[in-house]
């Protein structure tokens, strides 16, 4: 008897509500299960997948680069033959290259009355410009038509990420068919370098680009300049990086226990205040009958 008096000393009866099952309490059980479950694949699927954020910088993120940025062409004039297409390049450290042909390529369109031309070279990074003309023909037509559709115009590496959506290939399907035949066409671009580092800490080196542009018919004293199709460009000094992270393990495994005691917790003192609640609408109830 003394041993038995001791136990119902130290260890007092456990309240009532939390011994006596009720469809109440077992609704809430199980409604606390489903909840439970719910946030658990949440945070499982938060945890399994790969976060993208972004940060911006002052910096040249591609130092081993030499200077230079890579660039990838395709351009297509459909009412240009292709001996008459070439490719010109200058900047302000005094480059001027007129038809440069190394890594391209002109492709004849339309029974050869058109050309599609495909090339991939590099800019020095300072401010210059690249452009489509007929400056390196041998002979200069008359009325040369550049009107035109810019298939892919990109710098730096090919970033194929689902979760960055950038302005790499801004001009890709800009269509000027339908322009003045005798129009030049300025491009205005502002190069931004964007860096992009995944989960084992590789860093692949491209550029976004936004742009402007205008079209017109140039005049000089001797009469109309030949048209041209122009790439102005300027290298913004901020650098955008993304950068892969996945969620820590521990944080992962606080949150799971958070969510099980915080429910559980929540889910016990919503049923206490039910069943107390219930108990004494019995008593309202029983005395009335008495």
């Amino acid at each position: 008897l003394p041993f038995f008096f001791l136990i119902f000393v130290v260890c007092p009866l456990v309240p009532k509500d939390l011994t006596q099952p009720t469809y109440t309490g077992a609704i809430i059980s199980v409604c606390c299960c489903l909840f439970i479950l719910f946030l658990f694949l949440s945070e499982l699927t938060g945890f399994i997948a790969t976060e993208v954020v972004n940060e911006l910088y002052v910096d040249d993120p591609d130092k081993d680069s030499g200077g230079k940025i890579d660039v990838s062409l395709n351009i297509s004039l459909p009412n240009l033959h292709c001996e008459l297409v070439g490719l010109d390049i200058q900047d302000e450290m005094g480059r001027h290259e007129v038809g440069h042909i190394d890594n391209s390529m002109k492709i004849p369109l339309n029974n050869g009355e058109g050309c599609r031309f495909e090339g991939q070279f590099s800019i020095n990074k300072v401010p210059g410009n690249f452009h489509v003309s007929t400056h390196s023909a041998t002979a200069q037509p008359q009325n040369p038509d550049m009107t035109h559709v810019i298939h892919k115009l990109s710098f730096g590496d090919t970033l194929q990420v689902q979760n960055i959506h950038g302005a790499f290939n801004a001009l890709g399907g800009a269509d000027k068919l339908t322009s003045n035949p005798l129009a030049s066409h300025d491009y205005i671009l502002k190069i931004v370098p964007t860096v992009y580092e995944d989960k084992s800490g590789k860093q692949r080196y491209s550029y976004q680009y936004t742009v402007a542009n205008k079209e017109y018919v140039a005049y000089s004293h001797t009469g109309r300049i030949i048209p041209a199709i122009w790439f102005r460009y300027d290298l913004s000094p901020i650098t955008v990086k993304y950068t892969e992270r996945r969620q820590p393990l521990y944080r992962f495994i606080t949150t799971i226990c958070a969510i099980i005691g915080g429910t559980f917790t929540v889910a016990g003192i919503l049923d206490s205040c039910i069943f107390t609640a219930s108990e004494a609408w019995k008593k309202i109830q029983l005395g009335k009958m008495q």
